[in-house]
């Protein structure tokens, strides 16, 4: 499964920013999917299963409980492949930057 393919479900993206906040049970992931986005406990696991299947996230048996966590490298590949593209939004941002700067700046004066 492609990358995209894999990232394009918020449901998946859901449960990555979950997991990038570190390494977390899957009964706590799926608590919090479920509360979020109304699905079942078991279309939970089906979308643990396809970020494990396709590298996003890894497993670890603690006892009972499953252990879920990001992997970094498919998201290396991701913002490889956005590098190309940041071209286009980078000059944006800076100016965005710039403006917030002078309008602090602007503030200060005006309080001073």
């Amino acid at each position: 499964m492609h990358a995209f393919d894999v990232l394009g479900d918020p449901v998946r993206r859901r449960i990555l920013e979950l997991l990038a906040d570190g390494e977390r049970p899957a009964g706590a992931v799926s608590d919090a999917v479920r509360a979020e986005f109304g699905i079942s406990q078991p279309a939970v696991s089906q979308h643990l299963r396809v970020l494990r299947e396709a590298g996003f996230a890894t497993v670890r048996p603690d006892g009972a409980r499953r252990l879920y966590a990001v992997r970094a490298e498919p998201l290396r590949d991701v913002d490889a492949w956005l590098d190309r593209f940041r071209r286009f939004w980078a000059p944006h941002l800076d100016a965005l930057g710039t403006e917030l700067i002078r309008g602090k700046r602007k503030r200060r004066e005006e309080t001073s």
